[in-house]
Formats: C-alpha cells, structure tokens, sequence
C-alpha cells in the first residue's frame, strides 16, 4: 500500500508545478485527493444505484430479542450506506499516507478523528440544506454548491489540525 500511495504522490506532484506558486503542496494534494474520492464516489454511487439496488426499495428484516423488525429504505440512502464506508475509507487512506504524512499520531486516533470530521461535515450539509431550502426558499443545488465549500474549508482545517496534526516534537524526532 505503502508503494501505491507513492505512486499516486508522484502522479499529483507532476500536476502540481504549475501551481506552485499560488497553493502550497499539501494542500494541491488534499484537493488532489479528495477530488479523486469524491469521483469514485460519484462512480459507485451511480453503479450501484442503477446496477446492484437497481431503484427498488431494501427491505431490511431484523429481530431483537425475538421481535421482527422489517425496514424499507429508498434506494437512494441504501445506496449511500453501502457507498459511504468505502469512500470513507479511501478518503481516510489517501489523506494519511498522501497528503498529511508527517503526523506521528496513532492510525486508529487517525481515523477516529477523521470519522468525527466526517461526521461534522454530514450534519452541517443536513442542517446547511434544510436552512436554505426550507427555511430561506433557496434552491437545493446552488445551496448544497455554498455548503460544499464550507464543509471544504472544515475538512481541510479540521484534517490539518486534528486528525493529522503534527505535533513539533514529532518533527524532531
């Protein structure tokens, strides 16, 4: 995995020149980054949307303590659930061995953190969107347009500063 992400550094950096001047590397290689995750997104989310849950409802049946639940959930958020954790996951890995590799902080407090970021960024899109659709009559996309560049800017922030940090002794050692 370890030569896959250098792989992939060398393929943005080679982008990157041109830039140079005008952004720094790390963050060309976060846009880089969660650009290329936000495509496979879109790319699962279309495949398994239209080829795997195929528009029909998920029945989810389940029991507890011998009880029977059923579930029906809209192909749409089924599709998310299942596109969700992967996207998640490749994000999670491209941020930590592509873009902020100098932290020294455990992978699983890594991770943790990034899954708070993540979480941060679902309920400001939910509460950013209900905002303005419903309450200021704005329309849905070039709201969800406005909140994307402030879940951008926590994501960049909130990644650089808490889930990645990099502390100064962790520099000198």
């Amino acid at each position: 995995m370890q030569k896959l992400a250098q792989i992939i550094t060398k393929i943005i950096d080679f982008f990157y020149r041109p830039f140079d001047r005008w952004i720094s590397e790390q963050l060309f290689r976060y846009a880089a980054c969660g650009g290329g995750n936000m495509v496979l997104d879109w790319v699962l989310y279309f495949l398994i949307y239209n080829f795997v849950i195929g528009h029909e409802i998920v029945n989810l049946q389940f029991s507890v303590f011998s009880i029977q639940f059923t579930q029906a959930i809209t192909p749409h958020i089924a599709t998310l659930c299942i596109v969700f954790p992967i996207t998640l996951l490749t994000g999670f890995w491209l941020q930590k061995y592509v873009t902020f590799t100098a932290s020294r902080l455990n992978g699983w407090r890594q991770l943790m953190r990034y899954i708070t970021i993540v979480a941060v960024n679902l309920a400001v899109n939910y509460f950013g969107l209900k905002l303005c659709v419903e309450t200021f009559g704005w329309y849905p996309t070039p709201s969800k347009m406005l909140i994307t560049v402030v879940t951008i800017a926590i994501s960049y922030f909130g990644q650089k500063y808490y889930s990645f940090r990099v502390n100064k002794q962790s520099l000198n050692e």
